[in-house]
C-alpha cells in the first residue's frame, strides 16, 4: 500500500479491482471477503441440543391395570406447555417386551428413558411376552442393557416402578441419574412425581432439582407417598 501526500490531501492507493477481485498489495480478496477472519474472533455458538426421551410402557395382562396411558399424556402435555420445549422429543413405545426394549434403544440413541410399569424388586421388572404376559427381566440383564448404551448418550434413567430401587442402583453403576421406588408405589402418586419431574427438565432444571420437585409434586397432592422415589448417581 502507498501513499502519496498532495498538500494537506493524501491519496491511498489499494490496489487494482478486477470483477469480483480486490487486488490489496499480495493478497487477493474475492466477492465479499473484503478483510481476513481475525484469530480473535468470537467462536461461533451452537444451539444446545435436544434431548429424546424414550417412554417404554409394560402393562402385562395377566397383572393389576395400570394407567401408564394417563401418566404418559400428562408427561407430553407438560413438555409441549413448557418454556424449553424445543429442546424435547418424546417418543414412545407400549406392550414392550424385551426385544422391544433393546431395538428402542438402538433405534432411539435416547438420551432419558421412562420405563414405566411393574417391578419385582430383587427379581427384577415385568416387560411382556408374545402373548402379553408378565416377562421377569432380571436386575443384571437391565443393567447390562444399559450399559452397553452409557457411553452412547443415555443420560437419565427413570423407573417408575413399584420396589425398583434395586435396579435403580444397579443401573447407576453406569448412567450418571437414575431414579427408582424404593416401595409399592400407587398410580396417583407415580404420575405426580413424573409429571412435577418433567415439567421441571422443561423448564431447563438439572436432573437432581427435576427429581426433587417431582417428590414435592406428590407432596402437594397430599399423598403421604413423597419419600419413595429415590435418586441414585453414579460416582
Amino acid at each position: 500500500m502507498t501513499n502519496s501526500q498532495q498538500g494537506s490531501k493524501f491519496n491511498i492507493n489499494i490496489g487494482k479491482i478486477s470483477g469480483g477481485e480486490i487486488q490489496v498489495g499480495d493478497r487477493t480478496y474475492y466477492g465479499h471477503q473484503i478483510s481476513p477472519k481475525s484469530e480473535n474472533a468470537a467462536p461461533t455458538s451452537s444451539p444446545d441440543p435436544k434431548r429424546t426421551i424414550l417412554v417404554v410402557a409394560a402393562s402385562p395382562v395377566n397383572q393389576a391395570k395400570l394407567r401408564l396411558d394417563r401418566e404418559v399424556r400428562e408427561i407430553d402435555e407438560g413438555l409441549r406447555l413448557a418454556k424449553h420445549r424445543e429442546k424435547f422429543d418424546l417418543q414412545q413405545r407400549w406392550a414392550v417386551r424385551p426385544n422391544d426394549l433393546r431395538r428402542a434403544l438402538l433405534e432411539i440413541q435416547p438420551q432419558i428413558v421412562h420405563f414405566c410399569g411393574h417391578g419385582e424388586g430383587e427379581a427384577g421388572l415385568l416387560l411382556e411376552d408374545e402373548l402379553g404376559k408378565a416377562k421377569l427381566v432380571s436386575t443384571e440383564a437391565i443393567a447390562g442393557l444399559f450399559q452397553l448404551f452409557a457411553e452412547r448418550g443415555l443420560e437419565c434413567v427413570v423407573l417408575n416402578a413399584c420396589y425398583s430401587k434395586v435396579q435403580a442402583e444397579a443401573i447407576a453403576q453406569h448412567i450418571n441419574y437414575v431414579v427408582g421406588m424404593s416401595d409399592a408405589i400407587a398410580d396417583k402418586a407415580a404420575i405426580s412425581f413424573a409429571v412435577g419431574f418433567y415439567d421441571a427438565l422443561g423448564a431447563g432444571w438439572s436432573y437432581t432439582d427435576a427429581y426433587s420437585l417431582g417428590c414435592n409434586a406428590i407432596a402437594l397432592e397430599g399423598i403421604a407417598q413423597n419419600l419413595l422415589p429415590v435418586l441414585k448417581q453414579k460416582t
